[in-house]
């Protein structure tokens, strides 16, 4: 067979044998545009077949790995040859190692690392990785999220089960003041899926019966009694109840002054746009009220919303609640019930939280998140992070800030 003779399709093998001689074709140098399809165009002169490619750019610096099936006999010579001519002729850089069949096999159990920094220094990414390996994972692939508000980078690790390799990474991560979340890889990470959140402290800024209790002349003595619920100290339905009394007698009116004075947590609304545009269901769950959580499920687009709801007679609160008590059972219940309506398996499903009675729900979820939590919620939780931008939740499921760029530009 001459070397620019085409093959018919049948001759040509599925897979790769393991026992095939192949050529492993490296590039490196400055990048420009042109490059990798030279590259083929001078290797498909010699009949060969493409088994893998990877290529990376960094600060304009290309690296393209091709393998390659090896060309038929008596070419191999003139292969290199050309290659590194033309290689030459671009001011690149080529090497052409030999060896057989493709690439080794990836270990079972294959989890995704992600990797949130502020920085994210050379010192914590050399002990990510050591801890990684210490577990008897293999890294297989590194790839950029995110450069800011913080750098972001993923590690396709594979040879050890996610669980193990969370509680390693847990560990390492707190000691080096990083957030680090271990996800199964699959093909349930693509999967449509719900996101649940908190709301106070979570998805806005404030503690709404702390905003209440402002208007009520009593805020010291709510915000302390609440302090002491999230750190799991007081049962929640009782400091609820307690807190809830102090507004007896608040006019009505100050509901519409409290809505107004409600603030978004930094990144709140990318999150959910950016959710939205995937096909997400979101949600919110709240030991808050629902006179603003309504409002906040019309001004986001929610799916689902539930909250404890203020008891309001004549145009006055009157210091209690009615319904059900959305509690930290509660949450979780209501994170099971809107994943039964979504359709979606609690497997494939994300809850976002900082306090104590956000704990059940966390851990009911396929991914639990403690966003900026107390330390007995960031112990217990799949993840933390704490940075103060919610939409650095996008990295953890793998999408990338480039990505929300170029929906948002594309939008506007």
């Amino acid at each position: 067979m001459s070397a620019s003779q085409p093959r018919h399709p049948a001759d040509v093998p599925v897979a790769v044998p393991d026992d095939v001689p192949t050529l492993l074709v490296k590039i490196f140098g400055k990048d420009r545009p042109g490059i990798t399809a030279g590259l083929f165009d001078t290797l498909a002169a010699y009949s060969v077949d493409v088994v893998d490619i990877e290529q990376v750019v960094t600060r304009g610096r290309i690296v393209l790995c091709a393998l390659v099936t090896e060309p038929p006999p008596g070419l191999e010579g003139d292969l290199r040859s050309t290659v590194h001519s033309w290689a030459e002729s671009m001011r690149m850089q080529a090497e052409i190692i030999s060896g057989i069949g493709d690439n080794r096999p990836r270990g079972l159990g294959r989890s995704l690392v992600t990797v949130l920094g502020h920085p994210l220094t050379a010192e914590t990414t050399a002990a990510i990785a050591a801890k990684i390996t210490g577990t008897g994972g293999n890294i297989d692939r590194i790839f950029r999220l995110a450069k800011y508000p913080v750098t972001a980078v993923e590690f396709a690790v594979s040879g050890t089960e996610t669980e193990p390799l969370r509680t390693a990474l847990a560990t390492e991560s707190a000691a080096l003041g990083v957030d680090v979340a271990v996800v199964a890889a699959g093909l349930h990470r693509r999967a449509q899926r719900l996101v649940v959140m908190d709301v106070d402290s979570t998805l806005i800024q404030d503690e709404v019966i702390e905003l209440f209790a402002a208007h009520a002349g009593c805020e010291d003595k709510v915000a302390e009694v609440t302090a002491a619920a999230m750190r799991g100290e007081l049962d929640f339905e009782q400091s609820l109840h307690a807190r809830v009394a102090l507004l007896e007698g608040l006019d009505a009116s100050v509901v519409d002054k409290v809505r107004s004075e409600v603030r978004l947590t930094p990144g709140a609304r990318t999150l959910i746009r950016t959710l939205k545009r995937l096909g997400y269901q979101v949600g919110v769950v709240s030991g808050g009220f629902t006179q603003v959580t309504d409002d906040l499920q019309d001004r986001l687009g929610l799916d689902f919303a539930q909250a404890n709801t203020l008891e309001i007679v004549d145009g006055k609160l009157t210091g209690r609640v009615t319904g059900e008590i959305v509690d930290r059972a509660g949450k979780a219940r209501l994170l099971r019930r809107f994943a039964a309506e979504a359709g979606v398996p609690l497997a494939q499903t994300v809850a976002i939280g900082d306090g104590a009675n956000d704990l059940d729900m966390l851990n009911a979820a396929g991914l639990g998140v403690a966003f900026n939590a107390k330390p007995v919620v960031r112990e217990a939780a799949h993840t933390a992070v704490n940075v103060p931008f919610l939409d650095t939740v996008l990295y953890l499921l793998g999408i990338t800030r480039e990505e929300v760029e170029a929906a948002d530009a594309h939008d506007d």
